[in-house]
């Protein structure tokens, strides 16, 4: 399946507030849908589906990246859900988006794409590139790419938010201090009820 393009606030209506989907607030509360004020009873796969698309849609993944990311999960030691996160959380364009540089991860990866962001002082075009700790995340030397991630800073609504980062808002420039602990994850999400939807296949 290819990565979502359709319209964000539906998704939002549907799951819930989704900071790296996007900031917009949508206007209409109601389920989205014909039957969208039809109360219905959740069940228990209804639960661990709409955990897994909050996870998915927030990080703009496609079925299969998260699916892979969920086998790399389970393969390392330690607790399954938190090294899910932390393996996202290295992503580059989540990198950028936690640190301001975009307004959301959507935002972030076009930025990358474009080529404004360098690691390590080299470019990086790849948004789904896994970063490591002491890492250094820096913006193009021209006055494009320092305009728009300056304009990006300005409206940030997650700055200094996350402990395992620091950024420089003189030199434009970012570090990966440390892996994300769980209190660093602003996505209200149950991470369990996404491994246990995988744990089938």
């Amino acid at each position: 399946m290819s990565r979502y393009r359709g319209p964000k606030l539906r998704i939002i209506r549907k799951l819930g507030k989704l900071p790296g989907l996007t900031q917009k607030v949508p206007k209409k509360t109601n389920f989205p849908g014909q039957q969208g004020n039809i109360k219905k009873t959740p069940t228990e796969y209804r639960l661990r589906l709409e955990e897994k698309q909050k996870l998915k849609f927030n990080y703009g993944l496609t079925e299969n990246q998260l699916y892979q990311y969920v086998k790399e999960a389970r393969r390392q030691k330690g607790i399954t859900g938190l090294i899910l996160f932390q393996l996202l959380g290295m992503r580059l364009d989540n990198i950028c988006f936690s640190l301001g540089i975009a307004k959301t991860i959507s935002a972030a990866r076009q930025i990358i794409n474009h080529g404004h962001i360098y690691v390590n002082y080299r470019l990086v075009d790849l948004p789904s590139f896994q970063c490591r700790p002491k890492d250094i995340i820096s913006i193009k030397q021209n006055l494009k790419s320092q305009t728009l991630v300056e304009t990006n800073l300005k409206n940030n609504r997650f700055l200094n938010l996350f402990s395992h980062l620091q950024f420089d808002s003189l030199k434009l420039e970012g570090v990966i201090q440390d892996y994300c602990k769980r209190e660093d994850i602003i996505l209200q999400l149950n991470e369990l009820k996404v491994i246990e939807y995988y744990s089938r296949r």
